[in-house]
């Protein structure tokens, strides 16, 4: 390593820092995102500081909020007749770590997915946004490691006339294993092959877009359109 190439990784490493506590602008945060897919040190230096910060409040017990916590959070963010109905609202990407808890409330805890379909744990450990730079694609996918299961739920976009959205996991410097191709309905599950759910946890998720069925070589063809870091809730 030159003296010349220090600075540089020092940046990186402090936006690597910067965009684990959720303080990039969304448009930082999506160029961040994609330069994840492709730079394996910055992915080692986000994985650095997501495990400094989960370290931080490792030792911070649990605390089940009272029932009119959530009913108050419900009110504010639907009204009144939404908390009678128990419809669910719109809007996904609140940002931060708490946020994405109370995405996961809103989107699976209230039953958005067919009653037929699965519904995701509310305390699934993982949690990984998926977002297209000019916002095109969204897909936001809750891992439970229990059960090796991924729920996906693609809040806007979708694959074009003919082609698949299919979704990689990219773990270190590995090359990207294919986790298939994401269901035509808005939401649905995914199951993690037993030797890949040990590599879940610091991985990038990414959706490039294929020819029907999938990828023909297990590698992909097509552009990366949406792509984020999975990380502990």
């Amino acid at each position: 390593m030159s003296d010349q190439d220090q600075p540089d990784r020092d940046e990186d490493r402090i936006l690597a820092g910067e965009y684990a506590l959720g303080l990039l602008s969304p448009e930082a945060a999506a160029a961040f995102e994609a330069r994840l897919v492709r730079e394996p040190e910055l992915r080692d230096a986000y994985a650095a500081w997501a495990e400094d910060f989960a370290a931080m409040t490792g030792d911070i017990a649990p605390q089940q909020p009272p029932a009119r916590v959530w009913a108050g959070i419900e009110g504010q963010l639907f009204g009144a007749a939404r908390r009678r109905t128990g419809l669910p609202g719109h809007g996904w990407l609140w940002g931060g770590v708490s946020a994405g808890v109370a995405a996961l409330v809103l989107v699976f805890g209230l039953g958005i997915f067919r009653p037929q379909a699965p519904v995701a744990p509310v305390d699934a450990p993982y949690l990984a946004d998926l977002a297209a730079e000019d916002g095109s694609l969204v897909v936001q996918a809750v891992y439970d490691d229990a059960t090796g299961t991924l729920f996906v739920a693609r809040e806007t976009g979708a694959a074009a006339p003919g082609r698949a959205l299919e979704l990689w996991l990219i773990a270190g410097e590995a090359a990207p294993v294919s986790l298939g191709v994401l269901p035509e309905e808005a939401r649905g599950v995914l199951d993690v092959p037993e030797a890949l759910r040990d590599r879940v946890d610091g991985a990038v998720l990414a959706i490039s877009d294929e020819p029907s069925g999938g990828s023909p070589t297990g590698a992909p063809t097509g552009a990366v359109l949406a792509a984020g870091p999975v990380r502990g809730i």
